[in-house]
This record gives C-alpha cells, structure tokens and sequence, in this order.
C-alpha cells in the first residue's frame, strides 16, 4: 500500500507540475516570442549595417578602378620617357588586366547592371588601346600611341568613364 501511495503522490505532484509550467508558459509566450522577435531584428539591422559598409567599399572601389583605367590618367601613370608603342600596349594591358582582377569581387555588393557596364568599359578600353596600335606607323613612339587614344577620347561626344561614375554614384544614391 505504501508503494501505491507513494506512485500516487508522485503522479499527482507531477501532473500538478506539469499544469503549473503549462500556465506559467501560457502567460509568458507573448513575452518569449516578442523578446526573441526582438533580438532578430536587432541582428537583422545590424548585418544590413555591416551589408551597406561592405557596399559602399565596393562603389567606392568601383569608382577608382574606373579613375584608374581612364586613358588620361592610364597613360600618363604608365608612361615612361623612349617607351615603344608595343611596350606602352603590353604594359597599358597589364595593367587593365590586374586592376580588373583586384576588383572583381566587388560584383557581389553593387547592381549587377553597373558591373556590366564597370565590364564593358575595361573591354571598350582594351579596344580602344588596341585600335590606336593599328592605326600607327611604324617608327611611332609610345607618346604617339598615347596622343592619338587621347585624341580619340576627345572626339568622343560622352566621356564614358564619366557616364560610368555617374551611373555608379546614382546607385549609390538609392542605398540611402
């Protein structure tokens, strides 16, 4: 009998237990979940935090590798005093290429619009390097090859290293 009461007692304080937690739950759950709601909006805010800084690195990268690659400050950065037109070439190349390469991550943080656009620009320049050889004669110096991709760039009636920064500023613009 003893046994019996003892398996009595311990049944009922446990079922007494178990409707305690079940109405001490019932009336804290909106608690539990605004508290948990609330904590996943403030990591929420904080990664979008750390999401815009790492953005606005990219666009800030972006408008650099464009400044670099612009042919007026290309040329006269890669320039050296009885270079020949195929070295200033081999080396203008080099450089596009590398500069493109540093960057190119930075497509996962801008639109990916803009990096077409960043894209087509590195190739327009690489053929616009490329036109200019061709149309030298053969005794040129490497000035010659940089004057007449200049001279090209001021026949061009849109800059589109310009329209390029204009377009990555513009969404940079949107972020805020």
């Amino acid at each position: 009998m003893n046994v019996q009461k003892l398996i009595i007692d311990i049944a009922v304080l446990a079922a007494g237990g178990g409707i305690t937690v079940a109405i001490a739950y019932a009336l804290i759950k909106n608690d539990i979940q605004t508290y948990f709601k609330l904590r996943f909006q403030g990591q929420q805010k904080e990664g979008q935090g750390v999401l815009l800084s790492l953005r606005l690195q990219a666009y800030e990268r972006l408008i650099l590798f464009v400044e670099r690659i612009n042919p007026a400050n290309l040329l006269l950065r890669l320039h050296q005093p009885g270079i020949s037109p195929q070295d200033l070439q081999a080396l203008v190349l080099t450089e596009l290429r590398a500069e493109y390469q540093h960057n190119i991550t930075q497509q996962l943080y801008i639109e990916a619009s803009t990096w077409d656009v960043v894209t087509k620009l590195k190739e327009d320049t690489v053929a616009m390097l490329n036109n200019g050889m061709k149309s030298l004669p053969a005794n040129a110096a490497g000035v010659d090859l940089s004057r007449n991709i200049l001279q090209h760039m001021a026949q061009m009636k849109d800059n589109p290293y310009e329209l390029t920064l204009a377009l990555i500023k513009k969404d940079i613009h949107q972020l805020f």
